[in-house]
C-alpha cells in the first residue's frame, strides 16, 4: 500500500478520463468563481491526481481555458445545430449566455489567443459557419458574411446588455419578451 501526503492521490493511481475531469473541475470552478480562479494546480487537486498530471493534456493554464472555451463553442454549437430558424438560433445564443454566464465570457475572452489554440479556433468556426449558413438561407442575395456579422453583434450585445443588467431590472416575463422580440429581428429584419 503506498502513502501520500494529505490531499495527494497514492503513487501510481491511474486516471480513466484525465482530461475530461480536469475539464469539468475547471468548469466548476469556473462556475463558482471565474475564470480567474482555474488553475492547472485547483484542477488537479479536485481531480484527485498530482499536481504534474494535467501537463499530459494541457502545456498550460492558457490550453486549459481554451479547451474550455471550446466545449462552449461546441455545446452552443450543437444547440443550434438542432434549429433550422435563424430567430431560434439567436434565442438559443443569448439563453445560452444568460446560463452560462463565465463560460460564455471566456469564449470571446481577448485573454486566448485562437492562434495558439486551433481547437478552440476550429469550434468557433464552426459555430459561425452555422450562422452564415442561416443568413444564406434567410437573406440570400447579401454578402452572408456582412450580414452574419450584424446579426451576431446583434444577439451578442443583446446577451451582454441583459448580462451587465443595462436593460434595467427586468423581471423574468420581460426578459423573455425582449429576447423574443429582438431574435425575430435577428431572424427577419436582416433581409432588407
Amino acid at each position: 500500500m503506498s502513502t501520500s501526503s494529505a490531499g495527494e492521490p497514492p503513487r501510481g493511481y491511474h486516471h480513466g478520463d484525465l482530461r475530461a475531469t480536469l475539464l469539468q473541475a475547471a468548469g466548476a470552478l469556473l462556475v463558482e468563481s471565474g475564470a480567474g480562479a482555474i488553475s492547472l494546480r485547483e484542477a488537479a487537486r479536485r481531480a484527485g491526481v498530482s499536481h504534474s498530471a494535467p501537463y499530459r493534456h494541457f502545456a498550460d493554464r492558457q490550453s486549459l481555458l481554451a479547451a474550455l472555451a471550446a466545449e462552449g463553442f461546441a455545446e452552443l454549437g450543437a444547440r443550434a445545430g438542432q434549429v433550422a430558424d435563424l430567430a431560434d438560433f439567436g434565442r438559443l445564443y443569448v439563453e445560452f449566455a444568460l446560463e452560462q454566464p463565465g463560460r460564455f465570457g471566456l469564449m470571446f475572452s481577448a485573454e486566448l489567443d485562437k492562434a495558439r489554440h486551433p481547437d478552440l479556433a476550429q469550434a468557433s468556426k464552426r459555430l459561425h459557419d452555422l450562422l452564415e449558413a442561416g443568413v444564406s438561407r434567410v437573406a440570400p442575395s447579401r454578402d452572408p458574411q456582412v450580414v452574419a456579422t450584424a446579426a451576431w453583434s446583434l444577439v451578442h450585445g443583446l446577451a451582454h446588455l441583459l448580462l451587465a443588467q443595462q436593460l434595467g431590472a427586468l423581471d423574468e416575463s420581460s426578459r423573455r419578451t425582449m429576447i423574443e422580440a429582438v431574435t425575430r429581428l435577428f431572424g427577419e429584419g436582416l433581409r432588407g
